[in-house]
C-alpha cells in the first residue's frame, strides 16, 4: 500500500470483463443490489469494509467491464454465502463477469483527517 494508506487499512480497485451478452443481467445485479440496500449495507457493516463503489464501463472494442473500488480493514472478509444477499449477490457475479479480478495498483489516497482517524481506528479494532 502507499504510505498514504494508514496501516491497517486496504485500498483496491479490481477489474474483470462482463460476459459477452450479460449486461443486461448485470444490470439486473445491480438492480438488485440498491432495491437491497439496507441487507447489502447490514452485511457490509460485519464485514470490516469501509467503502464500495462498482461502475460499468465501456472499452473502444465494445467490450464491457465491471470496476469494483474498495476500502476496507486488512482483517476484512468477503461475501458469507449462508447470507441471502450474499449469496444472491455471488450467484450474480458467477454468471455475469468472468471469473477472477484484474488487481490495479494503488498509487495515492487523499483523505480529510477527521475521516482518516475514523477509517484507521475501524481498521485496527473492527469498531465504528
Amino acid at each position: 500500500m502507499p504510505s498514504t494508506v494508514p496501516s491497517g487499512l486496504r485500498l483496491e480497485l479490481s477489474r474483470s470483463r462482463i460476459i459477452e451478452g450479460k449486461d443486461g443481467e448485470f444490470g439486473e445485479w445491480m438492480e438488485m443490489l440498491n432495491n437491497r440496500y439496507d441487507q447489502a449495507l447490514q452485511r457490509f457493516l460485519l464485514s470490516d469494509r469501509f467503502f464500495e463503489a462498482t461502475f460499468r464501463h465501456r472499452e473502444a472494442d465494445g467490450s464491457l467491464w465491471i470496476y469494483h473500488l474498495s476500502l476496507t480493514g486488512e482483517i476484512g472478509g468477503g461475501l458469507n454465502e449462508s447470507h441471502r444477499i450474499d449469496a444472491d449477490h455471488a450467484a450474480f457475479s458467477y454468471r455475469v463477469k468472468e471469473p477472477g479480478w484484474e488487481e490495479l495498483e494503488p498509487k495515492f489516497m487523499l483523505t480529510p483527517g477527521h475521516i482518516l482517524a475514523a477509517m484507521t481506528t475501524w481498521g485496527h479494532t473492527g469498531n465504528q
